[in-house]
Parts: C-alpha cells; structure tokens; sequence
C-alpha cells in the first residue's frame, strides 16, 4: 500500500508543490513476466488475423526501436543504447534482411526517425538532425537542425514524422512520471519547419504519446499517450486521442474523459475539477500501463484486406507495474467514418497464457511501398514482418 501524501518527504514536495487537500491511499504492484531468449520456433506461438502471415525478416538486432523504410524497401532502424542508426537490405526478394550497415555512428540516445524529399531525419531528446539519402543506401551531409530540446529525463523517446502540410511533428514526453514542468515544451506535440525553426507546441497535457499519425479520410492526428504510474493497477487507463491544435490534455492534473487526479495539488487561481473541464477528454481508453510505444495508420498497407486501410495499429510494449501484465502485443484501433469503434488483436503471443513470461516486446511499426508491414521488437532484436495472403 503507498500513501500518497505531499508532505511526508521534501523530495515530494519540492515536485507536486502544495498537496491535495484530501490524502490518497493506493495499491500498487510490480511485476515483470520472466524474460524467455528469442529463438524462430516461438514464431509458432505468434497469432495474427485469418489471411495474414507472419515471418522473422531480421534477427541479433540488439534492441532496434523505430523504423523508416526508403522508396528501394531498405529499412533504416534507430537503436537508442548503441546511439546508431543501421539500414537493412533484402538483396535477394525473399523477405529476410540479410544486409546490415551502420549508416549513422555515435548518435547518443537516437530513436525518431523519418524520410522526406531525399533526407533522413532523426532525433534523440535534444537535438533532431538530418542527413541525405545516397543512391547507395548511405547518409552524407548531415547537421544538426535543433539542439535545444528539452532534457528527455524519464521519458526521452522523440518520434518524428511529416504532416502533409509540410511540417515536422514531434513529441515530447513529460520528463517525470507526475510533476509541475518548468519547461513548457514538456508533455507536448511540436510542430516545426524542416530546416529546425518555427518551433511552436501544438498541442500539451500529452505525459508521453510516442507514437502518432494522420487518420487517412479526416487527416487528423491521432495517438496513444502513457497513463500516470503508480496509481493502482488499473488506472488510469492509457488513452486514444484526437490531437488538434492548442488542445490541452490535461496532465499531471487530468487524465482520461476530464478525470481528475486526487493525489494532485490544486492550480493557483482555480480548482481540478474547473480546470478538468477545459481539457480534451480521451476518445477511447485501454488498460492502465500496457504502455503505447509505436502508433501507425494502415493507409500504405495496400496489400491488406482493403476494411483495413482506415484502420490503425498500436504496438503495446507491455506493463511492469500491475500484478496481471498487460500489453506485449500489436493491436488494430478500428475506424468507421474517422471514428475508432472497437479494437482487437493483430499481432500477439509474446505474453504466456498464464502471464509469467514473455519472448518479445514489440516497439516500431513501418510499412514498405509494397504494403508490407514490419514490427520491431526491443526485447529479443527482432524485425518481424506480416504479409497479407488476400
């Protein structure tokens, strides 16, 4: 049981500021599924929808994160604790990469990565930087865009992608489980010109929506943002939300549909529950810490079952902070009429059935030009692929 009372350590207090009035008592667990070492025979317990097919396209990757995928299909993948980005080739069209090359050295931290107009953009938690796209696969030219982003502290995995208006978009994640931020840049989604300037939030209240994406008949952005830790096992929920411009989500105060968090202390001039009301309320929630990483919509997967291209896909990377783990697998999110209206499993059998152990943790999702889409996992250095067989 913790009790979570503002004053009981100056640590706490110097981060909440002026405690709830009312004190909160909660339960919390910890738990991680025992660790199983990767090996092709578990792609037998991998379970994917009627008509697709999953296969292992790359393994001994160390811990590959996010991906992006140039116009001849190689996919260049960040690696966060090596600091480098690698590129991967299937010379041969059998659906394995058999190629590796490290095209980016000694990019501490690197996780956002994404291609426009010839250029690879990348990113760690303060500096995003680019670099041009050889014939041969390789980067030249590289500089550095930005390099005063806020500090990633507890939450520093930047994901960039293009709007089709032009711009760069990245998130930004809280730099605490639960505080009052001193940077305002913090919790947000920027927006930004591809050369680095016109920085600007576009929307805040995000504690740490990594993944994103434009839902393909309302170009809206949507994305899935980490709940709040260590406030019981089962809430708050993860959440789906409509982001739009100078949205406000609400945390560290608000979460879910205008929620307030009890253990919070109140804003200067107004209350919780006031405030609550001026913030976007989630769309649809998930369980509590099954922890969002990679967030795709499926409008390039041309070779899937066309009920799916307004779909999207969400990679759970999995809980460690309730008793029953959630997570550890890739849902699809989907749509009619630009509306999520129900979710199921795409992509899962990582977790055993009794919940003790687990082979993998998907993190990145990316889709090929020929509708071929690729799934990374952190835990076990793998790169799975799903082929549609209709």
């Amino acid at each position: 049981m913790l009790t979570l009372i503002g004053l009981v350590q100056f640590e706490s207090y110097a981060q909440k500021g002026l405690p709830a009035e009312t004190p909160t008592t909660v339960s919390v667990s910890t738990f991680y599924p025992k660790h199983e070492d990767f090996k092709e025979s578990l792609l037998s317990r991998i379970k994917v929808p009627a008509g697709f097919k999953a296969g292992v396209a790359a393994t001994g990757l160390g811990k590959p994160r996010m991906m992006a995928i140039s116009d001849d299909g190689g996919i260049y993948v960040t690696r966060r604790d090596v600091g480098d980005i690698l590129l991967l080739v299937d010379n041969d069209g059998d659906g394995r990469f058999e190629k590796l090359t490290t095209v980016w050295a000694k990019f501490l931290g690197v996780h956002g990565i994404t291609i426009k107009d010839g250029w690879l953009y990348a990113c760690n938690s303060t500096d995003l930087k680019r670099a041009k796209i050889n014939s041969d696969g390789s980067l030249s030219d590289t500089s550095t865009l930005i390099k005063d982003l806020p500090e990633g502290a507890q939450h520093d995995n930047r994901v960039i992608h293009f709007g089709q208006d032009g711009m760069l978009y990245m998130t930004v994640g809280s730099s605490c489980n639960d505080c009052g931020e001193t940077n305002a840049e913090h919790a947000t989604l920027l927006q930004i010109k591809p050369d680095g300037s016109s920085r600007q939030i576009f929307a805040r209240g995000l504690r740490n929506t990594i993944g994103f994406d434009w839902q393909p008949q309302t170009k809206e952005i949507w994305g899935c943002d980490n709940g709040t830790d260590w406030r019981s096992d089962d809430k708050p929920r993860e959440e789906l939300n409509r982001i739009v411009k100078d949205g406000d989500y609400g945390w560290p105060r608000v979460y879910e549909k205008q929620q307030v968090d009890e253990t919070r202390e109140e804003p200067l001039g107004t209350t919780k529950a006031a405030y609550a009301k001026t913030t976007i309320p989630s769309v649809m929630e998930f369980p509590a810490h099954s922890a969002p990483i990679d967030f795709r919509f499926l409008t390039m997967a041309t070779s899937f079952p066309k009920d799916y291209q307004d779909d999207a896909l969400v990679c759970w990377h999995g809980s460690w902070n309730r008793k029953n783990p959630e997570g550890y697998k890739v849902q699809r999110i989907k749509f009619e009429n630009g509306q999520p209206v129900g979710v199921e499993d795409f992509f899962s059998g990582f977790l055993s059935p009794d919940g003790q152990t687990r082979f993998g943790r998907p993190a990145g999702l990316a889709i090929s030009n020929k509708g071929v889409l690729y799934i990374s996992d952190d835990e076990s250095g793998v790169i799975y692929s799903v082929n549609s067989s209709k």
